[in-house]
């Protein structure tokens, strides 16, 4: 009897625990599993969106190039029928975006000015000038170094090229506005690339050239060699027909066909077999057909993928981004941890049933103590009048008040355990003299890469960053453990990414005043500092923006001022040469100076004219945003200047739909409303010192007001003029490069008197045909 009530509480102990900590066990893995492959699409997104944006942001600068040099010629101010002035501006253009490859300038005459780079000598940058006049051509060849010093010049008259018979040309021609050639392979350097290429109007209809750009998109294939998704993810662009232009692997990027020529891999050819799995069915009739992001799995012999296809470009880049990565890459610490876990569970459950035997055996004594006695009454070796022995009320007593502390030792440890296991910030338990970790929770890991048995060798200073102060543990020449740390630092995750953590200690001692260990916690902040990043971006952006203002602004108003007396000068010299011819004896001299004046006079107007039109041609570029966001993020870079002038900054917005404006321009408005409202209240002796952004919908637009609690405004202040300003340090041209932002942005910007005192400036912005915020726009210009 005693050894099978042994035997059942010792397998019935084990087993329960055995089938609870796999419960634990398999549930924590099927939640981890499941976070892990959601983590393993945002991921695979990401990479896609940073691709994108790294697409874009390496060619956008050929469109600006090209743009500006057509405009540049289109306007006079380069006199493109002159080859060394042009070959001069391209090769400026040149030496500005390493990505370009050539540009060059053709004209209806058959004149051609091409500027590249040459990687054979006799040096570094080759261009070829063709000349016609009439049946005679000419066809020059100039070698130059980086300083535009000739180093050796040839004529090859033999060379039959005509730039008015090139696609990019025929195709600019044709359209009137820039244009991008579909992606080919260079034939000088048999380096892929692309060409765009931009006109140059004469009058509304008519071309007197084509300025063209030649991008070699080499780079974009070492950006993606260089992102690690996973530890087997590539990604890879594929052009609408199906080519594939960009892969970590440039070498499977091209093939020769039966006449010798040079072109792009198909996506249905490629010799990637796993992107070829992946993303050939993407294919329709030979084109790309991808309309959103599509998330995708896939097996490829025998293993499990994640895969991602993004929506082309753009309309002139029909370019798709495709990721892919191993489905194991991301799950597989966690099916090792669930298989070091059931082992761990199978040791714990067969200590778990022999101390359960043990115990029982000790349960059991009483028993059989009583059961002897009972013997030996019954055999008449005792008498039944003895007392009965007392230790089976002892131990009955004994066990009852254990068994109380233990329930409640047990409640305790479980509530701090659960606290610890499933609590949502890392957390840890730290050697107090060592810094060893002795305990961790998933959180932790999860955070830190590490399983826990890695992280149980290891000390916190492991995993500070080497470029980081280091994370002490001790305060004081003595070593002595400090009672409590908060410190904000970058931590190196097991992958080796560094990340930025919020770390918390408190040390934690024993009955006698001993340090046991330090509870440390960890929160993950990488997002709140790449929060703080945008909003210091936004912060030089504005900068940048405001500077361009002020100047655009002061160029402006200078064209202005000085058109006046250039006019009386010409009109003197008018008059002059006038009163000159009635005279009957003229110093021809006197005359012929008289006429430079006059020409002069109206050659500088005319130069004056050009430059506000140039000032003038850039709007910006108008999207749909959320204005609340913008209103936050605008708050957080005068928030210093609110402090230091004693003022609280309160919003009061309603329920805004998305707004359409250029998203720059109009944080440039909000924090010089802003700020001026701060500088007028710091002026304020009594009272509350309160600056208030609010907000409605007005009709089919925004109404935004900035209105704060300080003197007002004086009545003798003329406001919105340039150049009059009641600071002594001011140039008297922030309101009005605000009232010129909120006009070029469809709204108005004006003042009134807030009750019972201070300014209220309003301004309105167009409203987006959106209906809701469901989604903002992420960029300014």
């Amino acid at each position: 009897m005693r050894i099978s009530l042994g035997a059942l509480l010792a397998v019935g102990l084990a087993g329960l625990q055995f089938i609870a900590v796999l419960a634990v066990v398999f549930s924590s893995y099927v939640t981890s599993e499941r976070a892990l492959l959601d983590h393993a699409r945002d991921l695979l997104s990401d990479v896609g969106t940073n691709t994108i944006e790294h697409s874009r942001g390496f060619l956008s600068p050929a469109r600006g190039a090209a743009e500006l040099s057509a405009r540049l010629a289109q306007d006079r101010v380069i006199a493109s029928d002159v080859p060394e002035l042009l070959e001069q501006l391209l090769f400026q253009q040149l030496q500005l975006a390493p990505q370009f490859a050539g540009v060059y300038h053709g004209n209806e005459n058959g004149d051609f000015v091409y500027v590249m780079r040459a990687d054979d000598a006799p040096g570094p940058f080759r261009t070829k000038i063709i000349r016609v006049d009439g049946d005679k051509r000419s066809t020059e060849l100039i070698w130059r170094d980086d300083e535009f010093r000739v180093i050796e010049r040839r004529f090859d008259n033999d060379d039959p090229f005509d730039p008015r018979t090139r696609p990019w040309y025929i195709r600019a021609r044709q359209q009137l506005t820039t244009i991008w050639t579909d992606p080919y392979i260079f034939f000088s350097s048999q380096l892929p690339g692309i060409t765009l290429a931009s006109p140059v109007m004469d009058g509304p209809d008519g071309v007197r050239g084509i300025v063209g750009v030649d991008i070699e998109i080499s780079e974009i294939s070492d950006f993606l060699a260089r992102l690690r998704i996973g530890s087997t993810g590539r990604a890879l662009i594929i052009h609408r027909n199906g080519d594939v232009l960009a892969h970590p692997n440039q070498s499977l990027l091209k093939t020769k066909d039966a006449d010798g020529t040079l072109r792009f891999v198909d996506i249905r050819e490629f010799e990637d077999p796993i992107a070829r799995a992946a993303f050939a069915q993407v294919m329709e009739n030979g084109v790309a057909a991808v309309e959103e992001e599509t998330l995708s799995q896939f097996r490829y012999d025998g293993e499990t993928y994640v895969a991602i296809v993004m929506p082309p470009i753009s309309e002139h880049l029909p370019w798709t981004i495709a990721a892919y990565a191993l489905e194991s890459d991301f799950t597989e610490v966690i099916k090792e941890n669930r298989r070091t876990n059931i082992w761990i569970a199978a040791v714990v459950a067969g200590i778990t049933g022999v101390c359960g035997l043990v115990l029982a055996n000790f349960i059991y004594k009483p028993v059989r103590v009583f059961a002897v006695r009972s013997a030996l009454i019954s055999q008449g070796e005792l008498d039944p009048s003895e007392p009965l022995p007392k230790t089976y009320q002892e131990l009955e007593n004994a066990n009852e008040t254990l068994v109380q502390q233990i329930a409640a030792r047990r409640e305790t440890e479980m509530e701090y355990g659960s606290t610890f296991a499933l609590s949502s910030r890392g957390m840890a338990q730290i050697d107090a003299r060592t810094g060893r970790f002795l305990r961790v929770n998933d959180r932790f890991c999860e955070i830190t890469g590490y399983s826990a048995e890695a992280l149980q060798a290891m000390a916190i200073s492991d995993l500070i960053h080497p470029d980081d102060p280091p994370f002490r543990l001790f305060a004081g020449d003595d070593g002595d453990p400090a009672g409590e740390i908060n410190q904000e630092l970058r931590c190196v995750r097991r992958s080796g990414a560094a990340i930025w953590t919020a770390l918390n200690a408190i040390l934690i001692f024993n009955q006698q005043g001993r340090p046991l260990h330090f509870v440390l916690t960890m929160d993950d902040i990488t997002q709140a500092k790449h929060t703080e990043e945008q909003v210091a971006e936004l912060s030089k952006d504005l900068s940048n923006l405001s500077r361009d203002n002020t100047m655009g602004q002061v160029a402006a108003g200078l064209a202005h001022e000085l058109n006046q007396p250039l006019t009386a000068i010409a009109q003197n010299a008018d008059s002059a040469l006038y009163a000159v011819d009635q005279l009957s004896a003229v110093d021809p001299e006197l005359r012929a100076t008289l006429e430079e004046i006059a020409e002069q006079s109206v050659r500088a107007g005319e130069i004056i004219r050009a430059l506000r039109a140039f000032i003038r041609r850039d709007e910006g570029i108008r999207t749909d945003f959320d204005l609340p966001e913008l209103v936050a993020q605008t708050q957080r870079l005068v928030i210093a200047e609110a402090r230091a002038a004693g003022a609280t900054l309160t919003t009061e917005l309603e329920d805004l739909p998305l707004v359409n404006a250029n998203r720059l321009q109009i944080a440039q408005v909000l924090v010089n409303l802003l700020r001026n409202a701060i500088e007028a209240v710091a002026e304020t002796t009594d009272g509350e010192r309160r600056v208030t952004v609010r907000a409605h919908r007005l009709g089919q637009q925004v109404l935004v007001t900035v209105a704060d609690t300080g003197p007002g405004v004086s009545p003798d202040v003329s406001l919105f003029t340039d150049f009059e300003t009641t600071k002594p340090s001011g140039m008297g041209l922030g309101l009005s490069i605000c009232q010129s932002i909120v006009q070029a942005n469809d709204g108005r910007l004006w003042h009134e008197h807030a009750d019972p005192r201070g300014a209220c400036f309003r301004f309105t912005v167009d409203a987006s045909d959106c209906s809701s915020r469901t989604e903002s726009s992420p960029s300014g210009p």
